[in-house]
């Protein structure tokens, strides 16, 4: 008998031994991650000429805190490391190097600003750590053949460019049309979708200006458009130049078509320092509820979002789409993270980010989902239309989907 329980002692021992052996091998970490907790990394504009953009790291910083509050991310809690880097790239570089080398991130998050992305992209790459849902569309970082480690959220600037070209097209078809620009990645990706949209109507595109971040104005660039008889004016710019360019146009009297792209569109950026009221008629693009517009004021997500607004970052602007953008990246990091179960190495991260299948974020409009692959690291590629009425932005239109090349 005695020898009878000696067995099964035994046997439950080793069976124990075996399913806590499988258990801990089931669990894979990299740099930055364990037991307890999962290490990232940002920087931010806290300070300089763009930290209008600042609240996008408080808000995920609440964000964060609001998941760990709650326990976590299969109970690991979330250290997020934030840096300021005044939207300066050689400051970027610096700081992102502190945090993978110093900080020993699990990866970086929702780095800020085409420039900054643009100068650690390869220094990411060849560590292979990720640079996760960086706050960037240009089309360089939606490139996983050349750059695997990299993915951007927000909409692709050639296919925000394209779903304008199909909307003029239908709408606008003998439009002549003049192109404000920033020069750099960003300014040149919207003029190149807006080209590859229209096709072998590109002719339409009667001239194209472009200004540098330094440039005190745009004024003169406003001034030339409107001498070559641009009747659809197509900005393409950030929310200071885009204000000027909103001025003089008014200044002016001159009332063309007025596309202004995602970057520019935030009321409170923009909007409301050019003048609510001769802002009326300007067109753009979204794919987020906008928290001021009446029709989601029963919206189960616009009511969470007000309501981790009064919880978590009390002092912020609920109504500002800043806050609900940056709101709704880190959702998606959330859900990534569950999707990465015990996994948390810094390649099963990646995969997991270009593995998502019909996902609806809780702020998406109606009709929007997120799908990424292998080869499409497109996050944000559905839109809608929208046109501002002199107090807020009224969708219009149906969802429109760039159909075409994922570069």
């Amino acid at each position: 008998m005695n020898n009878r329980r000696a067995f099964l002692a035994a046997t439950t021992a080793l069976a124990f031994a075996f399913s806590a052996g499988q258990a801990l091998a089931q669990k894979k970490y990299d740099i930055g991650a364990s037991d307890i907790e999962i290490k990232i990394g940002q920087t931010v504009p806290f300070s300089g000429a763009y930290s209008v953009y600042a609240n996008i790291g408080k808000t995920q910083a609440a964000y964060f805190k609001m998941i760990n509050d709650q326990g976590g991310i299969n109970g690991r809690k979330i250290n997020l490391i934030q840096y300021d880097d005044a939207y300066s790239p050689p400051k970027t570089v610096e700081q992102v190097r502190k945090l993978v080398e110093g900080d020993e991130v699990l990866f970086t998050f929702q780095l800020i600003g085409t420039a900054a992305n643009a100068a650690v992209q390869k220094y990411l790459n060849g560590k292979k750590v990720p640079q996760l849902l960086a706050s960037t569309g240009a089309a360089r970082f939606n490139d996983p053949q050349n750059y695997p480690w990299t993915m951007a959220y927000n909409p692709n600037y050639v296919s925000e460019g394209r779903i304008y070209a199909k909307y003029i097209l239908a709408n606008h078809p003998n439009a002549k049309i003049g192109v404000l620009y920033q020069n750099d990645d960003m300014g040149r990706d919207y003029l190149a979708g807006l080209k590859s949209g229209l096709g072998n109507k590109a002719n339409m595109i009667v001239g194209e200006v472009s200004y540098e971040v330094t440039d005190p104005t745009v004024d003169s660039q406003v001034v030339k458009l409107k001498s070559m008889g641009v009747d659809l004016f197509y900005d393409a710019s950030t929310p200071k130049f885009a204000a000027q360019a909103i001025k003089k146009l008014a200044d002016l009297g001159w009332t063309p078509v007025h596309i202004l792209d995602i970057n520019a569109s935030p009321v409170s950026a923009t909007l409301k320092p050019a003048g609510l009221d001769i802002s009326k008629g300007i067109i753009s693009t979204n794919y987020g509820k906008d928290p001021g517009d009446p029709q989601w004021k029963d919206d189960a997500g616009v009511k969470a979002f007000f309501a981790f607004m009064d919880k978590y970052f009390p002092e912020g602007d609920k109504l500002n789409t800043i806050n609900t953008y940056a709101y709704s990246v880190a959702e998606l990091l959330v859900q990534v993270l569950k999707q990465c179960g015990d996994d948390l190495t810094r390649e099963n991260v990646m995969k997991q980010a270009a593995g998502i299948k019909g996902y609806t974020p809780s702020l998406a409009l109606p009709g929007i989902k997120i799908n990424t692959g292998p080869n499409d690291y497109r996050v944000n590629k559905q839109m809608q239309m929208m046109k501002f009425n002199g107090e807020r932005w009224e969708l219009f239109g149906p969802i429109i989907e760039d159909s075409g090349p994922s570069g």
